[in-house]
C-alpha cells in the first residue's frame, strides 16, 4: 500500500471526529438526517414514495433478488464443503474468544431475534388460508400442487414455504458476508470493514472513494435494516402491552417503546460484546426454551414432532426449486414480492450488520467451522421455534372443535394483525389463566431483550465501519448511532407502519446486494490464490 493510500486511512486522533474517518462520520450522519427530515416534513408524501419505490423494484427486480440469494447460496455451500476449511480466520495459532455456547446464542439473537416472534404464527397461517384477504393468493406453491383444502396438506406447504423463507437462503447471505469479513479482517490484515472484501478485485482502490462508497452504502442497509425489525419488535410489543395491561397499543406506545429500549440497547453497546450483548443474548436463549417448552408440554407434542420431520423433509427436497421459482402472473407475482423478495431483501439489507457481528464474534475459528456452525445450527433452531410455534397455531386451526379455521388465530391473520397471532395462540394454549398470562409476559420481555441485542449488536458493527475496522470504536458514537437507529424506526412507523418499514428494507438491499455479489466472487478468487488453504488441504 502506498504512503498517499495509507494517510487516507488515518482516523482522526483528536477533536470531535477522534476515532473515526472525518468524512465517513459527516457522510453517514447526513444520509441518516435526510431521510429522518424529509419524512417528518412530509410524512405522507414520503409515505407515498417508499410505496412508489418498493413497487418498481418489486415490479423490475424481483428476478434479480431470486437469483443473487441462489448465487450466494451455491457459493456458501461451495466454501462450506472445499478444500480451504480447515483455513483459520486469524493466524494460524488464534483460537476462538467465545465459548461456541455463547458463539451460537449470539448468532441466533442477532441475526433472527425479534422476526421470528413476530412471523412464525403469522405467516404459517397466512400461508394455510385460502380467502386472499390481502388481494392476491395466499400460497402459490400450496395452489400450484392442488393443496387448496384446508387440511393438514396444506398446512404442510405453509410450513414448507415458511421454512424457505428463514432457512438456508437467509443464513447464506450472512455466512458469506460474515466470512469475507473475518478472512480479509483476521487473516489477511485488512480493516474490518465490507471494502475489504472487494480487494481481491480492486485493489488498492479499496483505500479511496470506492471504497468510502462501500462502507456508506453498508451503514445504510445496517441502518434501515435494523430499523426494519426494532420497528416490528415495537408494534408487537405494544400487543403485548395491551393484553397484560390494557395498554393502548397504538404509535404513541410504539414510538415510546422504541426511545425506551433503545436507551437500554444503547447501553448494553457502550458495555461491549464480551459483557452486555453476550449475556443478554444467552438469556435470550435460556427464555426462549422456557417458551418452547410451554408450547410443547401444552401443545400437541406427538402431532408436532411428526410434522416437523415430514415438513423439513419436503422443504429440503423442494430446496433448489422453491429457490428459483419465479412468479408468472399478477396475482402471484404480488405474493412474491410481498413475502419472497422482501424476505430476500431484508437479509440483504441486515447482511452488512449481521455479517460484521458475527465475523467480529468468530475470530480463531476455521473456515469450515464457521460456515457449518453458522449456516446450518442457527437454520436447524430457526425451523425448530418456527415448527413448535406456527406448528401449534395451525393444529388449533385444524383440530378446532367449530370446525377447521375456526380456532380465531386465522380471523386475526385475515384481519391483517400479525402482532396480535402470537398472544392469541398463547391464549389459547391452555385454560390456566395466570399461566398464560405468565407466557405473554415472557413473549413481550423477550422481545425486549431481542430488540436490545439486535440493537447494541447493529451500534457496534456501524461504529466499528466508521472507525474503519476498530472493533472497539469510541463510545460516544455507539451512543450516537444507538439513538440514530431507534429515531429511524420511529419515524419509519410515522411515514406508514408495516408497509413503510418493508418499503425501506427492500429499496436499501438493493445497493447492497451488487456489494454481496462482488464479495462473493472476491473471497472464492482469494482463496483460490491463498497457499495456506492448499498446504492444509
Amino acid at each position: 500500500m502506498t504512503s498517499k493510500r495509507r494517510k487516507r486511512l488515518v482516523v482522526a486522533r483528536s477533536g470531535l471526529w477522534a476515532g473515526l474517518h472525518p468524512g465517513m462520520a459527516l457522510a453517514s450522519k447526513g444520509m441518516v438526517l435526510a431521510f429522518v427530515v424529509f419524512t417528518v416534513l412530509n410524512v405522507d408524501g414520503a409515505n407515498a414514495v417508499y410505496s412508489a419505490v418498493r413497487r418498481w423494484i418489486e415490479a423490475t427486480l424481483s428476478w434479480y433478488y431470486i437469483l443473487a440469494i441462489c448465487i450466494t447460496l451455491f457459493a456458501c455451500i461451495y466454501i462450506m464443503a472445499s478444500r480451504h476449511g480447515k483455513v483459520r480466520l486469524g493466524d494460524d495459532d488464534a483460537r476462538p474468544e467465545f465459548s461456541t455456547f455463547s458463539w451460537l446464542a449470539m448468532l441466533f439473537s442477532a441475526g433472527l431475534g425479534i422476526g421470528l416472534l413476530f412471523y412464525s404464527i403469522y405467516e404459517p397461517l397466512f400461508y394455510f388460508d385460502t380467502g386472499q384477504t390481502a388481494g392476491h393468493p395466499n400460497n402459490p406453491h400450496a395452489d400450484h400442487a392442488g393443496a387448496t383444502a384446508l387440511d393438514e396438506r396444506r398446512a404442510a406447504h405453509a410450513m414448507r414455504v415458511t421454512y424457505f423463507h428463514w432457512g438456508f437462503h437467509a443464513w447464506a447471505v450472512y455466512v458469506v458476508v460474515g466470512l469475507c469479513l473475518a478472512y480479509f479482517g483476521y487473516r489477511k490484515k485488512l480493516p474490518l470493514t465490507l471494502r475489504s472484501a472487494l480487494y481481491p478485485l480492486i485493489g488498492d482502490r479499496i483505500y479511496g472513494p470506492v471504497g468510502h462508497a462501500v462502507d456508506l452504502l453498508a451503514v445504510f442497509g445496517a441502518v434501515f435494516g435494523i430499523a426494519t425489525s426494532l420497528g416490528l419488535g415495537a408494534t408487537q410489543m405494544a400487543t403485548g402491552l395491551n393484553v397484560l395491561f390494557g395498554i393502548d397499543a397504538g404509535l404513541l406506545t410504539q414510538i415510546l417503546l422504541i426511545g425506551a429500549i433503545t436507551l437500554v440497547a444503547t447501553l448494553s453497546a457502550v458495555s461491549g460484546v464480551g459483557r452486555g450483548i453476550r449475556i443478554i443474548s444467552e438469556w435470550n436463549i435460556y427464555m426462549s426454551l422456557v417458551l418452547l417448552g410451554y408450547l410443547l408440554f401444552f401443545g400437541p407434542f406427538e402431532w408436532l414432532m411428526g410434522f416437523f420431520v415430514t415438513t423439513v423433509g419436503e422443504y429440503l427436497w423442494n430446496l433448489v426449486p422453491m429457490g428459483f421459482w419465479t412468479a408468472a402472473n399478477a396475482g402471484n407475482a404480488d405474493w412474491q414480492g410481498n413475502w419472497t423478495v422482501f424476505y430476500w431483501s431484508w437479509w440483504i439489507a441486515w447482511a452488512p450488520f449481521v455479517g460484521m457481528f458475527i465475523a467480529r464474534i468468530s475470530r480463531g475459528r476455521t473456515i469450515r467451522e464457521f460456515t457449518v456452525g453458522a449456516m446450518l445450527v442457527p437454520t436447524a433452531m430457526g425451523m425448530i421455534w418456527i415448527c413448535i410455534f406456527g406448528g401449534s397455531a395451525l393444529h388449533m386451526e385444524l383440530y378446532a372443535e367449530g370446525g377447521v379455521g375456526t380456532a380465531g388465530i386465522l380471523d386475526i391473520v385475515r384481519d391483517g394483525q400479525p402482532q396480535a397471532a402470537l398472544y392469541q395462540t398463547i391464549e389459547a394454549t391452555s385454560e390456566i389463566r395466570w399461566l398464560t398470562w405468565g407466557i405473554a409476559a415472557l413473549a413481550t420481555f423477550l422481545l425486549a431483550t431481542w430488540f436490545i441485542t439486535s440493537s447494541d449488536s447493529c451500534t457496534l458493527v456501524v461504529a466499528t465501519m466508521l472507525s474503519l475496522g476498530d472493533d472497539q470504536p469510541p463510545q460516544r458514537f455507539r451512543i450516537v448511532w444507538g439513538t440514530a437507529e431507534g429515531t429511524v424506526a420511529a419515524v419509519l412507523l410515522l411515514a406508514g407502519g408495516l408497509q413503510a418499514l418493508q418499503a425501506a428494507s427492500i429499496a436499501a438491499a438493493l445497493p447492497v446486494s451488487v456489494i454481496l455479489l462482488a464479495m462473493t466472487f472476491g473471497v472464492i478468487k482469494s482463496l483460490a490464490e491463498d497457499s495456506s488453504s492448499v498446504k492444509k488441504s
